[in-house]
């Protein structure tokens, strides 16, 4: 009896492209960006190393690429609880639970040879991986239509501190931070910050 080989589908476009993105990400878990090769990634894949270097010149694209895919393809989504403070406290411990070994493998990767391979500072290597994280707009919006706050009188850097703070602990400790070490970052640094800032 002569068995007939599975059809292999041919896979176009973003299609393609998602699947070799998950494939290098898959690829970067698992041997880390050391062992990381075009060929290997073209092999989980099962693609050539031709189909890659069609979209990406070298690995360190291909990587960068992978971390923005991943990113996308799991987003965190953070409820409306009705106060800054728990809006904050709620969207931080998400963040945290959810990005934590998104870190660990971005500092990994750092330090296993990408900012040496790319010439990249470690600053410019973590907007590359995080994307620029935009600020939570919404959540602001919303306390400064409750009169919580008053998104004129506050600087930008201001706002974003809750979250320079939870990323710079996600990054030095590859673990989430502890509920009392976010609640302490609310309480007692950013809300005494933006509540009743002169005029």
């Amino acid at each position: 009896m002569v068995t007939e080989e599975p059809v292999r589908r041919r896979r176009h476009g973003k299609q393609l492209e998602a699947e070799l993105l998950a494939a290098a990400w898959d690829e970067l878990v698992e041997v880390g960006y050391g062992r990381l090769t075009m060929e290997s990634i073209a092999v989980r894949a099962r693609t050539s190393e031709a189909v890659l270097y069609r979209r990406w010149a070298n690995k360190d694209q291909l990587v960068f690429a992978a971390f923005e895919h991943h990113r996308g393809a799991h987003p965190v989504v953070f409820p409306d609880t009705g106060t800054l403070r728990g809006d904050l406290i709620a969207q931080l411990t998400a963040v945290s639970e959810a990005l934590a070994g998104f870190f660990a493998i971005a500092a990994a990767t750092a330090f296993a040879g990408l900012l040496a391979d790319t010439g990249l500072t470690p600053a410019q290597v973590r907007d590359k991986v995080m994307g620029g994280q935009p600020l939570p707009r919404a959540l602001y919006q919303r306390a400064h239509d409750r009169g919580e706050i008053d998104l004129a009188r506050i600087p930008a850097v201001v706002l974003a501190m809750p979250f320079d703070l939870v990323r710079h602990d996600l990054l030095m400790d590859l673990e989430p931070p502890k509920p009392a070490r976010i609640q302490a970052i609310v309480d007692d640094l950013f809300l005494p910050l933006v509540r009743d800032r002169p005029q």
